[in-house]
Order: C-alpha cells, then structure tokens, then sequence
C-alpha cells in the first residue's frame, strides 16, 4: 500500500509561499540511503532528515523550491527496488513545520497543549500543516517514528480555542486516511510538563 499525499500550496494566512518538503518512507535502510543519494543529485534540495526509523524503516525529508522537490522525490522513487512505504509531496509547508523536525527549539509561551498522534509520518507532516494553517497556534516539536514504534505526533500551544480548532482539523484529516491514533487538548498544563512537550 501506498498512501502518497499531495497537497494544494494555498495558504490560509495569506502569506509568502513556504519551501515545499518531500519525504519518502521505505522499508529497506540501505535503499533509503541510496535514494537519498539520488534525490539531492537530481536537484537543489536540502536533507532535512535521512535516517532510520521504528520499526526497521529508512525517512528521506527533504525541502526546496516544489519544481526541484517534485523531480527529487521522482529520482528517489525511480530507483527503489520495491514501492516506497509512504511518500508525501507538500508544495507549501508552513516554515515552523521544518523547525520542529530539525528541533529547533521556539521560545513562544506554553499556555494549552494540544497533541496529535498518528500512524505515519506523512499524515503526521500534513496534519501539522493543517492544524497551523487552521488556527493562530504554535508548534512545539513534531516527532517523526524514532522511537516511537513508526508512529507519529506533533504538540501544538496557543489560546485554547484556538488550539482545540488546530487539534480538530488535523485529527479529522489524519482520521479520514484511517491514520489517527490519539489527540488531546490540555487547557492549562502543569509547568513541568513543558519541557517534555517541546
């Protein structure tokens, strides 16, 4: 099976088009690092992550402008010697979104939480997309499978209707491809907890 995601590059806020970012998921760790290799010789983009990943995967996420992203992902596919896992071609990512996967950590203020698991790291990237581009949220961290059995999740924070809005119209996405896994919104979390959802 494979679930690929593309996209529109609309962006709700109405501002300056984002880098597009292309991941593919494959089974095999050796293909993963030979299809990281064709996909930064086929054009200008950047890794983002290249790693292995729970439970025995290999990730390739990488970013750029959406015609050089969209031939990467293409070379990086071609030469797989089976179908990839999962593939996901998003031409207008919110800019924290690479933020978080890189951790780059954002000194915005943790007032409610709200978390968004899922089963693929696709639906996960698209989820957290559409959760910042719904509603006037933050995005802590987002965490893509290490570790975590293949499974995914982002942490949000805002004012808490917003938040519930944000967590809402991600869940509803990740549920109607049969990828959600959990989702909460805490109002007023504890201060310890703050480092944790970072």
């Amino acid at each position: 099976m494979n679930p690929s995601f593309q996209i529109p590059a609309a962006d709700a806020r109405g501002g300056v088009p984002a880098p597009a970012l292309g991941m593919l998921e494959v089974a095999s760790i050796a293909a993963g690092y030979a299809a990281a290799d064709r996909v930064v010789k086929e054009a200008p983009v950047r890794l983002l992550l290249c790693r292995p990943a729970s439970p025995g995967k290999f990730l390739v996420l990488f970013g750029g402008e959406v015609s050089d992203v969209t031939s990467s992902l293409r070379a990086g596919t071609e030469g797989l010697p089976e179908p990839p896992l999962d593939t996901l071609l998003l031409p207008n990512a919110d800019p924290s979104l690479c933020d978080a996967l890189v951790r780059v950590r954002r000194e915005v203020a943790l007032r409610s939480a709200g978390v968004v698991e899922t089963a693929t790291v696709a639906t996960m990237l698209v989820a957290a997309d559409v959760a910042v581009k719904t509603a006037e949220v933050d995005l802590l961290s987002a965490r893509a499978a290490m570790g975590l059995g293949g499974k995914s999740y982002f942490v949000v924070t805002g004012e808490v209707a917003q938040v519930r809005a944000a967590v809402t119209a991600a869940a509803g996405f990740a549920r109607e491809r049969g990828r959600l896994v959990g989702e909460v919104v805490i109002p007023q979390p504890h201060g310890d907890l703050d480092a944790f959802l970072r």
